[in-house]
C-alpha cells in the first residue's frame, strides 16, 4: 500500500510529532503562512529530536507537495464528497493519507495515529468517520491512486493555465510532474579552486555552471565547512545571474532586492564591492550574519530601502535586478508557493518589477550593465517585461548570453538570447529552478 520512500519516527506510535505535524501544517494551508518561517519559528519543533524533526518536516512537505492527489483521495472515499466542513478533521485525514500512500508508515500505523490525533483535538464524534475514511482507502485507495494524474491534480487549476498559455500542454506537463520531486542541495563555493576537494568531502558533484551539487541533501549545519563559512546553498540556476557580469574584480555592483542574499555573497566573492539593498530589516540581518560568517562582509554595503527610491550618489556600472516575484519555478523547494500566490499577486507583482527595472535603468550609466532576474515561470514576469522595456527604451540593448559562459547548456537560451530555465532541465542532473534571465546594456 504505502511507498517505502521516507522514515517513520522511531516510535509508530508517536503522537506528539503528529500533533506538532498538524499545528504547522494547518498554520500554512489555513493561515497562509510561508512553510519556512512557520519551521523557524516553531518551539514545539525545535524542541523535537532530530529523528523527529525529520519525520515532521517530510510529512508535512510532503502533504502540500501531494495536495491534489490526497484531496482527491478523501473525496473519493466519502460518501458524500462535500459533506467534510470541518477544517481540522480535513487536515488529521490529509496527514494520515500522506502517511499510508506516500511514506513508509504502515496502514495500521497511520490509521491509529490519526484516530487518536483526533481525540487529543477533542473530536471524540469524529473518530468513527476518520477511522471509516482511512480504512476505506486502505482497500481501496491503491486503485483510485494509480488512475490519478499527479502533476495535474497537486497544481492549481489557475497555475496550470497560464504555463500552458506560455508553454503548451506537453511542457505544462512535464513541468507539473517535475514539482513532484524535491530539489537536491546545491552549493556555492566562497573559492572556485577548492571544487575537487569540497566535491569528495560533500559527496557532490560539479556542474559544468560550477555548482556543486549533492543529491542525498542533508542538514547544511552537520555537513563539513558551512559553519566556517567555506559555501552556502544556492539553487544552481539561482547562481548563475552573478556570473553573467563577468568581471567585477573591485568594481561596485549594485544587488537591488539583496534578501536572502546568496547572489550578493557571490558577487562579494567575485571581489566586488556590493550595496546590498533590501527594504526589509530582518531579512538584510540574516544577510548580515551569512557574510559574517562567510568572511566577506567588509566588501558589501548594507542599506535597508524601498529599492525603487534608492538613489546612489553617481551612476553605476553594474545593477543586479533580482525582482520580487511570484517564485513559482521554486516548487519543488517550495511546495507552498502554488497556495500562497494568486493570479492578483503575480498581477501586482508585474507591475513592481517594471518599477524596479524604470528605476534601475535611470541609476545605471551609459555603457552599464543591468541583469534582471526572476525564479518565476510565468513569461509575463520574464520575457513580456523585458519585451516592454526594450520596446519603450531605445537607449538599452540586450546582451545575448551564451552557451560557453553558462557551462554549454545551450537548451536553456531562448531565441532573443534570454535565459529561459525550467526545472525540466537538466533532468538526468537532478533538475534546475525555473528562473528567466536578461543582460541589458544602456548605450546611451
Amino acid at each position: 500500500m504505502n511507498s517505502p520512500q521516507h522514515d517513520a519516527p522511531p516510535e509508530a506510535d508517536n503522537l506528539h510529532p503528529r500533533k506538532i505535524a498538524l499545528q504547522i501544517f494547518t498554520n500554512i494551508i489555513d493561515k497562509q503562512q510561508a512553510l519556512d518561517g512557520v519551521f523557524d519559528s516553531s518551539a514545539e519543533f525545535a524542541a523535537l529530536s532530530v529523528l523527529d524533526r525529520s519525520f515532521v518536516r517530510m510529512l508535512v512537505t510532503t502533504a502540500i507537495r501531494r495536495l491534489g492527489q490526497i484531496d482527491d483521495l478523501i473525496a473519493f472515499a466519502q460518501d458524500r464528497p462535500d459533506s467534510l466542513k470541518s477544517n481540522i478533521i480535513r487536515n488529521i485525514l490529509r496527514l494520515g493519507v500522506t502517511q499510508m500512500f506516500f511514506m513508509d508508515v504502515p496502514d495500521h500505523a497511520s490509521v491509529d495515529t490519526s484516530v487518536r490525533l483526533a481525540e487529543q483535538e477533542n473530536l471524540e464524534r469524529q473518530k468513527g468517520f476518520i477511522n471509516a475514511i482511512l480504512r476505506k482507502l486502505g482497500r481501496e485507495g491503491k486503485a483510485r491512486l494509480d488512475k490519478q494524474d499527479a502533476g495535474r491534480l497537486n497544481t492549481p487549476e489557475w497555475l496550470m493555465k497560464l504555463w500552458i498559455e506560455d508553454y503548451g500542454l506537453t511542457t505544462t506537463a512535464e513541468i507539473m510532474n517535475a514539482h513532484l520531486t524535491e530539489a537536491p542541495l546545491d552549493i556555492t563555493l566562497k573559492s572556485d579552486a577548492d571544487h575537487g576537494w569540497w566535491g569528495n568531502v560533500l559527496k557532490a558533484f560539479t556542474l559544468s555552471t560550477g555548482t556543486l551539487r549533492r543529491i542525498t541533501g542533508g542538514n547544511i549545519r552537520d555537513l563539513e565547512g558551512f559553519e566556517k563559512g567555506q559555501w552556502w546553498v544556492q539553487d544552481a540556476a539561482a547562481a548563475i545571474p552573478a556570473q553573467l557580469f563577468g568581471d567585477v574584480y573591485d568594481k561596485p555592483v549594485v544587488d537591488m532586492c539583496a534578501a536572502p542574499g546568496g547572489k550578493t555573497m557571490q558577487l562579494a566573492a567575485m571581489g566586488a564591492h556590493v550595496t546590498a539593498i533590501d527594504r526589509s530589516a530582518k531579512r538584510l540581518k540574516r544577510l548580515e550574519e551569512n557574510l559574517q560568517r562567510i568572511g566577506l562582509e567588509s566588501r558589501v554595503k548594507i542599506e535597508v530601502a524601498d529599492a525603487c527610491a534608492w538613489r546612489p550618489k553617481k551612476a553605476v556600472p553594474y545593477i543586479l535586478l533580482d525582482a520580487p516575484c511570484s517564485a513559482t519555478g521554486t516548487i519543488r523547494r517550495h511546495p507552498d508557493t502554488p497556495y500562497l500566490k494568486s493570479e492578483n499577486d503575480i498581477t501586482r507583482l508585474v507591475s513592481l518589477q517594471k518599477r524596479l527595472l524604470e528605476h534601475a535603468a535611470g541609476l545605471l550609466e551609459v555603457g552599464g550593465i543591468v541583469i534582471y532576474c526572476t525564479c518565476s515561470l510565468q513569461k509575463i514576469e520574464g520575457e513580456k517585461q523585458i519585451e516592454e522595456f526594450l520596446h519603450n527604451h531605445t537607449n538599452f540593448e540586450r546582451m545575448k548570453i551564451t552557451a560557453k559562459e553558462i557551462g554549454d547548456y545551450e537548451e536553456l537560451i531562448n531565441e532573443n538570447g534570454d535565459l529561459r530555465i525550467l526545472p525540466t532541465h537538466l533532468k538526468s542532473q537532478g533538475g534546475l529552478d525555473g528562473f528567466f534571465i536578461s543582460r541589458l546594456r544602456k548605450i546611451s
